[in-house]
């Protein structure tokens, strides 16, 4: 169902303009299965939407619809701090769009040579950047910043006006946007967080463009060169 275009009769609001409860019309079937609608305008009568997210509840195992007019791009801490407002207990939550954002780390070295940070995850099987999850509450910058010291344990400091993004779908139906920012790190003492990094390493830019498989990256990293380097 998550991607799937539905008509859903609305029935009940749980936050005017932005939560309202509804059930799928169907030319198919008689069922008539309850979706929750997220929106920023009011809506009312009938809405054209989207499946943007599974919500399996606790403690049934019952899995609801959550649904978005067609076009509305909502990421996972939207739409649990939407969920609030509900009775609903959430198990798991598989969304249509993810975020997570991260940071390409330098440092400098003798004679200010460039070397970057390239980590590897348990599920991943090509080097690339310190990333994660956006969490409730938390702006861009927060994440990259709060994601680079639970992995690497590095603080660093986020460079001014460099902001880019990569968007790929990384299996079915789901899409990702990653945001990185440039970020500098003053000492290159690395301590792992062991239960999702298996292994990490400084090399020059030009090294890190062969050991990176993605062409986001690689992009990413020419721009990060550009600008280090001239």
């Amino acid at each position: 169902m998550l991607g799937k275009n539905i008509r859903i009769e609305i029935f009940g609001t749980l936050a005017e303009g932005k939560l309202y409860s509804g059930f799928i019309i169907s030319r198919h079937s008689t069922e008539f299965r309850q979706v929750y609608i997220m929106t920023d305008v009011p809506l009312e009568g009938v809405a054209d939407c989207t499946v943007i997210a599974l919500a399996t509840i606790q403690p049934s195992g019952q899995v609801r619809l959550i649904a978005a007019p067609r076009g509305k791009i909502l990421y996972e801490p939207d739409i649990r701090t939407r969920l609030m407002c509900t009775s609903v207990r959430i198990k798991k939550l598989v969304c249509m769009y993810e975020k997570s954002c991260g940071a390409v780390v330098y440092r400098r070295i003798g004679g200010g040579q460039v070397r970057i940070l390239l980590v590897k995850n348990h599920n991943g099987k090509s080097w690339t950047f310190p990333k994660g999850h956006v969490e409730v509450n938390e702006t861009e910058k927060e994440t990259a910043l709060r994601e680079i010291k639970e992995e690497t344990g590095l603080a660093v400091e986020i460079e001014p006006n460099f902001r880019r993004t990569s968007i790929y779908r990384p299996f079915g139906k789901t899409k990702k946007q990653v945001v990185f920012f440039l970020a500098r790190a003053h000492q290159g003492t690395v301590s792992l967080q062991k239960d999702e990094i298996d292994s990490f390493m400084w090399v020059t830019i030009d090294k890190a463009m062969t050991l990176c498989k993605h062409k986001n990256d690689t992009r990413i990293l020419l721009e990060v060169k550009r600008r280090l380097c001239g």
